[in-house]
């Protein structure tokens, strides 16, 4: 994260003054691929009920641009709910369960317009705001959440009227697993996050 930093402030000392800088506000819907768990008992089961769901974000951004290229450095609230069933033991009942990873996701993409179509792409770091419910009754299975982790976005995007702006894009990760293994009772559970979103946003620059 204090790379990341490092590298937003570089970039906003040393852009020339004749570079044109907006801010803006966006937000949008997003739909994630399921995290899922490896369970390490074979009579007990955390099964994700779809492989995809709908979450939303939030935030501001920053666009620095220079003729045809640009920097834009972005700080979004997301928030995105998925539903498992879940069984303890191989004689208990299915629970439906549901989890909310809340996260702050801060890409930094650089991109280029051709004509009224923007390219941009570029690594985002996603920092976990909270702990998601825990799907077993154990303190230890909250132990497994990374803080932090890195991935990257790329996409396209259009201007209009220069004030309102529309975006696609793919969110992916640049590791397979946002959690880490912890043994309870002595079984396995491991989560790998290792998702792909495709967000849809539109905003207004000031």
């Amino acid at each position: 994260m204090k790379k990341l930093f490092a590298i937003v402030l570089v970039i906003l000392f040393s852009v020339p003054a004749f570079s044109q800088i907006k801010f803006g506000i966006k937000a949008g819907a997003e739909t994630t691929t399921v995290p899922t768990y490896d369970y390490g008992n074979g009579s007990a089961t955390i099964q994700a009920l779809k492989d995809a769901s709908w979450g939303y974000h939030a935030g501001l951004f920053v666009r620095i641009k220079a003729g045809p290229v640009y920097v834009q450095p972005e700080a979004v609230f997301a928030s995105t709910s998925f539903d498992y069933n879940v069984k303890t033991v191989a004689s208990a009942p299915t629970t439906l369960m549901s989890q909310t990873f809340n996260r702050l996701s801060i890409p930094l993409l650089v991109g280029c317009k051709l004509g009224p179509i923007r390219i941009n792409a570029g690594p985002a770091a996603s920092i976990m705001i909270g702990t998601p419910t825990a799907l077993i009754s154990d303190p230890n299975f909250e132990d497994m959440y990374k803080g932090a982790v890195w991935g990257f976005q790329a996409g396209l995007g259009i201007d209009l009227l220069k004030k309102l702006t529309f975006d696609v894009r793919y969110a992916g990760s640049l590791g397979d697993v946002l959690g880490d293994a912890v043994t309870i009772s002595g079984q396995t559970f491991k989560l790998d996050y290792g998702q792909s979103s495709l967000l849809l946003s539109v905003g207004w620059m000031f």
